[in-house]
């Protein structure tokens, strides 16, 4: 793999390029110090598969720069910042990162994330290749590569399969998870995102008046609400529970290196980890403190790119 890094920090630079390299992850073949001398036709000349960006930077920040790079830049995007701004992620992810990470660098972290990026890149290759090897053998019918609508996938779906996969589909806030990004998706399409990512407090009040119906009271809005907030937050801390369990017992587990550190804090996970070891009750009164929106943001984009690339 070919990697591209952009950040004003030199030392950074040489940091992450000597974790490629003494992982044999891939090649670092170009750095550049601000966002503004980056362009998609360096990328492209460069043949980068992955680029590192920091966020914030002296002339154009990573923001700016992925705008303007993300129409023709067919690679991905890690964006590294010490930045914790819960709107400038969600912004980060809407124009198409696949990773954020938070500084100071984690190398663990660093190299399971370079690595999840790497296998998707393989999977969308393969993928390809195959999808290139049909077509050069049958002519397809034009109806035939037409799903009927019924047979379309929702957003939804691809939400079920998720929390699946993070071990809290039958819990009882999966409901309110999958109608939280249903309104987000409607969000997105109707508003985009220039006003930011919703609060959550919004999108529960949304689902809990969809739920309720337009005639209920502002009490039993506020009711539901709140109901609604602890079961998405006990659904998400068992799927912390969940994540911490397989990597005590793996920690090389695929579906703990693929899930754990994107949908949860680095640090967070540690945690609950540590409380697991030494048999620490996990009650409602444990310190962890989940970041529930990171989880469901991180929810909306993956579905919403599973959606998109049509798994």
């Amino acid at each position: 793999m070919l990697f591209y890094i952009t950040d004003d920090d030199e030392v950074f630079r040489s940091m992450l390029s000597q974790i490629i390299e003494d992982e044999e992850l891939g090649e670092v073949v170009g750095e550049a110090e601000d966002g503004s001398f980056l362009d998609a036709h360096t990328l492209a000349l460069r043949q980068v598969d992955i680029l590192f960006i920091d966020l914030l930077m002296p002339n154009q920040d990573g923001i700016e720069t992925i705008r303007n790079i993300g129409p023709s830049f067919k690679g991905k995007i890690i964006m590294i910042s010490q930045v914790e701004s819960k709107e400038l992620i969600g912004e980060s992810y809407s124009l198409g990162i696949d990773y954020y990470i938070t500084k100071p660098l984690n190398k663990i972290e660093v190299i399971s994330v370079i690595r999840k990026v790497m296998e998707r890149i393989r999977l969308e290759r393969s993928i390809k290749d195959i999808q290139k090897s049909l077509s050069n053998v049958f002519e397809w019918n034009s109806s035939h590569n037409q799903k009927p609508l019924s047979d379309k996938k929702k957003i939804t779906d691809w939400g079920q399969v998720l929390l699946s996969e993070l071990g809290i589909a039958g819990e009882n806030g999966s409901k309110d998870l999958l109608d939280m990004i249903n309104y987000i998706f409607e969000y997105e399409a109707n508003l985009t995102f220039e006003a930011g990512f919703p609060t959550l407090k919004d999108i529960h009040t949304h689902i809990s008046l969809k739920k309720l119906g337009m005639s209920a009271t502002q009490e039993d809005v506020d009711r539901e609400r709140k109901a609604s907030e602890q079961r998405v937050r006990r659904a998400i801390n068992q799927s912390l529970n969940h994540m911490a369990s397989i990597g005590l017992t793996d920690f090389a587990n695929p579906k703990f290196e693929n899930y754990a550190s994107k949908f949860f804090d680095f640090e967070t996970v540690r945690q609950r980890m540590t409380e697991l070891k030494l048999a620490t009750s996990l009650t409602s009164s444990t310190h962890t403190r989940v970041n529930a929106k990171k989880f469901i943001q991180v929810l909306y984009f993956e579905a919403k790119q599973m959606l998109a690339e049509g798994y």
